[in-house]
């Protein structure tokens, strides 16, 4: 079992950035997958990259080139790098992890979740 708490969030201006932290209590990341998800009011939770075990990162299409995932050394903190923020990036952004993931971009494959914190991009 893993407990994460997330961090990071807050208000920023369109073009700026805000790196969000994953941080596992209790345990390391070694074992598990960890994917970020975020949802904006009235959007379905939706898939925002993932890291595996091995240090492999997957990014939304539309997110390429402006955001970047990363562990720390001790591999108990993940990392959310967001730059070029957009108005349409604002959302509760989550980081959720498994150590069995099949499917990277669907939140239900992921049993352990942060509690989500607040990014707004104003304009």
């Amino acid at each position: 079992q893993v407990q994460l708490v997330e961090s990071g969030g807050g208000l920023v201006q369109a073009g700026g950035s805000l790196r969000l932290s994953c941080a596992a209590s209790g345990r390391t990341f070694n074992t598990y997958a960890v994917g970020w998800f975020r949802q904006a009011p009235g959007n379905d939770r939706e898939f925002v990259g993932h890291i595996s075990r091995g240090g492999n990162t997957v990014y939304a299409d539309s997110l390429k080139g402006r955001f970047t995932i990363s562990t720390n050394n001790a591999k108990d903190t993940v990392f959310l790098q967001m730059n070029s923020l957009k108005p349409e990036d604002t959302a509760v952004y989550y980081c959720a992890a498994d150590n069995n993931i099949y499917f990277i971009r669907l939140a239900s494959e992921y049993d352990y979740w942060g509690q989500g914190t607040q990014v707004t991009v104003s304009s």
